[in-house]
């Protein structure tokens, strides 16, 4: 089928990847070869693509190690029929993390702080799955098969940024909780809560409440520290502006 002319099935993908917190990851069983299906919790990689923390006595990690063909399905959870909301199907390789575990683990923690109390046993590692491509399923007429250069974000220049990444986060949830706020009700139109910035990337700010999770893309690609201050600055200036408009209605 191919996509109606309002709907952009990569920013879909997108959206997914970013928000997602659990998903069911498939692997190939040891020795038969027959499909396995377990539950995760995941996070992203600044390019969108997942990050799992796994241990080794796992049947799927031990499946993983011998093949590491995976699939994942992610949704949007939403109420009522789950079937009448958007759903991917992630194809890929899982890898077991070696250079850049530093950021697997920052960026998974963010997601999930209470792993904080198993993240160091020895028997845990990280592993980041690299997207062959994925099926998405958003309804009649929305069923659409995506290269990864479709639903990855592009990293290519935006080396200063990934560097300033982790002190503008701290920075974030250290000094401009009530920013987070205005970027969720006004911007997002979300409910208000205890929202806090859990990453950045060239494309946009992902927050969380909680298990509930927020996608805040940026109207023009940034790639540097200077360039992300002023955008959020921007947003912040944006929201203040609907706040104010509400408040005169």
């Amino acid at each position: 089928m191919q996509p109606t002319p309002d709907f952009d099935p990569g920013k879909l993908a997108k959206s997914l990847l970013r928000r997602s917190r659990q998903g069911a990851l498939a692997t190939l069983m040891t020795g038969s070869g027959d499909p396995y299906c377990s539950l995760v919790n995941l996070a992203s990689h600044p390019d969108g693509s997942p990050i799992l923390l796994i241990s080794r006595l796992a049947v799927h990690t031990r499946n993983i190690l011998a093949d590491s063909r995976v699939s994942l399905m992610l949704d949007e959870r939403v109420a009522g029929d789950p079937l009448e909301g958007a759903r991917i199907m992630l194809s890929g390789r899982a890898e077991e993390a070696d250079a850049g575990k530093a950021l697997l683990q920052r960026r998974y923690l963010s997601a999930h702080p209470s792993a904080e109390g198993f993240v160091s046993f020895k028997d845990f590692a990280f592993f980041r799955i690299r997207p062959t491509g994925t099926h998405l399923v958003a309804g009649f007429g929305r069923i659409v098969d995506l290269r990864p250069d479709q639903f990855l974000t592009d990293l290519m220049g935006a080396d200063d940024l990934l560097a300033a990444e982790e002190g503008a986060v701290e920075h974030m949830n250290a000094d401009h909780r009530d920013t987070m706020k205005l970027y969720a009700t006004k911007l997002l139109d979300a409910a208000e809560g205890d929202w806090r910035c859990t990453g950045c990337d060239p494309e946009g700010l992902d927050m969380q409440d909680g298990q509930t999770t927020l996608r805040l893309d940026f109207p023009e690609r940034v790639t540097d520290g200077t360039a992300l201050r002023k955008m959020l600055v921007r947003l912040a200036g944006e929201a203040r502006m609907k706040m104010d408009q509400n408040a005169t209605t």
